[in-house]
């Protein structure tokens, strides 16, 4: 019993040891270097506009994808978690594109090609309401637009109760 204890204690300090953080970083304030000293190297890099958007996946088991973006001269605007609501509202089934996803929320944890549906299903795992497990599934025809969005529960391993 001490010894399973033990080992999944190891085991979660293992796991928040490799988690990226952004506590100690201030808006207007904190630079690349601060960034990346803080949050470690990014998994991507993009410019949007006048911004630099580092992104730092957290997947599977946190369900997150921190996204820091920071202004033209440097300095971070700010540290959000994209895989929300708010971002996947965003996007717009037979409008969005394949760019628009990959600004969003950087590259796929999971790529599936569907040939029959004509459909490449990119996956993220996340969180949703009271930090359910949930998986986020986005079909992208050959055409390169977002043709459906789901959002599945992921609890139990998607497994309902059952009477």
């Amino acid at each position: 019993m001490v010894r399973r204890l033990a080992l999944a204690l190891l085991a979660g300090l293992l796991a928040a040891g490799g988690c990226a953080t952004s506590r100690n970083l201030n808006p207007g304030q904190s630079t690349l270097a601060d960034v990346e000293a803080a949050m470690g190297a990014p998994k991507e890099r993009r410019q949007l506009g006048g911004e630099t958007w580092l992104y730092y996946p957290d997947q599977p088991f946190a369900r997150k994808v921190l996204v820091a973006r920071l202004g033209a001269d440097g300095r971070l605007i700010a540290v959000e978690q994209r895989l929300t609501d708010e971002y996947i509202a965003k996007l717009v089934p037979n409008q969005s594109r394949r760019d628009d996803v990959l600004a969003l929320f950087g590259q796929p944890f999971e790529r599936h090609t569907y040939e029959r549906l004509q459909r490449e299903a990119w996956s993220w795992h996340m969180k949703q309401w009271a930090e359910m497990p949930a998986g986020l599934h986005i079909q992208i025809s050959p055409d390169g637009v977002v043709r459906e969005i789901y959002i599945l529960d992921e609890k139990n391993n998607g497994e309902r109760d059952r009477p």
